[in-house]
């Protein structure tokens, strides 16, 4: 909801109101400028507040002398808020990065060079303006107008725009998705024409928008958009060869639009984390590779594999991709209320612990996309039963046991080898079985006799 240019000053932290003031006293153009003004005049929870200024690096540093130039674009960082000089941008004949950046006294030219209207939005005073001058909107390509009509159009010639910077494509679809705006009819055909640009983009800038859709509103829409233009065949292929792929579960849907469902019903759960949400997009993506007779066997292993591949070559952190491996590999489970108590402690121990609260929740994700009810498969029995056993002290790991290897080898005449850590999984497969035989005389005496048997081939 639009509402307007007075909601601005507020949204404007006290750090960058007091660099702003600075810079005025100075005699300089200064303005808080991009999307914490246009979140601003949306009433939206704003980003931080960037600052641009007339002001060369070297002056901003004469000014604040504990800033930091950052990069070659004449940004300096103070205390955490950005400041750069008005710049004008040159040719883009890599598809990502100007080739070359000059210095600009007009902030409407910086303005100007901006990507779409609704970013191109500055509030603040020009050069050498009387202390008595109140701040302004500064709005030279008709952004407010645009944000107050919900839509997203580019700043000048749209194909041009796409042109320098492919990033572009991925940033036009996260706005249009997070505002709730429809994108401008040219500015939509200029995306379609250059959706395959996403192929100039590396993996950290893709990474990073990525996860942005991924975290803010209803990723699908992102997706989706993506998807029209061609970029999503780009940056994440493994997605889109779901389109086809039967699904006898919503009518009409196929395997993308289940894939969809399920990531929008991942990212609306309360407490949802990153790696949920990128389990629930790529939990079937196994399913093409595996597809046979209507089935898909083995496809959760191929998935895991393949998700693996994925989130490595978008840069997604090791630690990330393990967990998203895990959750995807263990997400076709199949309980049953005949489960023994000690069937659920043994689920739990394959499983892990830091990974069944998010397991649970990818299977209610996918039942959603399913078109069920979330705690189908009798899912509330077994959240209960499981959190029954964690809270019983059950050992379900080694450090767990009431023995380590320094015991073992305490125990018997044998030289430290392999077989001490054989001997304790052996241990905890025995104790999940049954905790009560956590106890150090019933467990090395358990050793004793496994190594005498294994000696005389009992």
């Amino acid at each position: 909801m639009f509402v307007g240019v007075e909601s601005i000053p507020a949204a404007i932290p006290q750090a960058a109101h007091a660099i702003l003031e600075r810079l005025w006293d100075h005699g300089h153009a200064a303005y808080a400028v991009g999307g914490g003004i246009r979140d601003a005049l949306l009433g939206r929870p704003g980003h931080d507040i960037d600052l641009a200024t007339d002001a060369r690096p070297e002056q901003i540093l004469d000014l604040f002398p504990a800033g930091h130039l950052r990069g070659t674009f004449g940004t300096v960082d103070i205390d955490g808020t950005e400041v750069t000089t008005f710049r004008r941008d040159h040719t883009y004949r890599d598809h990502r990065r100007p080739d070359t950046v000059s210095w600009t006294s007009d902030v409407v030219e910086d303005l100007q060079r901006r990507d779409f209207t609704v970013n191109a939005l500055a509030w603040g005073r020009p050069a050498g303006s009387p202390t008595a001058t109140q701040p302004a909107l500064l709005d030279p390509t008709g952004g407010a107008r645009d944000l107050a009509a919900g839509l997203l159009r580019t700043v000048g010639d749209a194909d041009a725009r796409f042109a320098e910077d492919a990033l572009r494509l991925l940033r036009g679809a996260r706005f249009a998705s997070t505002l709730g705006f429809v994108i401008e009819p040219r500015t939509l055909d200029a995306m379609r024409a250059h959706g395959a640009d996403a192929r100039w983009l590396s993996s950290e800038r893709i990474h990073g928008e990525l996860r942005r859709m991924l975290q803010e509103g209803v990723p699908s829409a992102a997706l989706r958009i993506l998807d029209d233009i061609g970029s999503l065949a780009v940056v994440l292929p493994e997605v889109t060869l779901q389109h086809g792929v039967a699904q006898s579960k919503i009518p009409g849907h196929d395997l993308f639009d289940h894939c969809m469902a399920t990531v929008d019903a991942a990212a609306a759960m309360p407490g949802t984390s990153e790696r949920l949400i990128l389990a629930a997009l790529l939990h079937d993506v196994g399913k093409p590779a595996t597809a046979a007779h209507g089935h898909f066997i083995g496809h959760a292993e191929e998935g895991a594999r393949m998700a693996t591949v994925v989130l490595r070559r978008l840069r997604w952190s090791a630690a990330t991709t393990t967990d998203v491996a895990t959750l995807i590999r263990e997400h076709m489970f199949q309980y049953r209320p005949t489960w023994t108590d000690a069937a659920v402690r043994r689920f739990l121990r394959r499983v892990g612990s830091a990974y069944i609260d998010d397991l649970l929740r990818l299977r209610q994700a996918d039942n959603v996309g399913s078109g069920q009810d979330p705690e189908v498969d009798a899912l509330p029995e077994l959240r209960d039963r499981l959190a029954a056993q964690r809270e019983s002290g059950a050992p379900m790991t080694i450090a767990e046991l009431c023995v380590d290897g320094d015991d073992l080898l305490a125990a018997v005449d044998r030289p430290p080898g392999p077989w001490v850590g054989a001997m304790l999984e052996r241990l905890l497969e025995s104790v999940v079985n049954d905790p009560r035989r956590n106890r150090p005389d019933v467990l090395l005496s358990d050793v004793r006799r496994w190594l005498l048997d294994a000696a005389t081939g009992a």
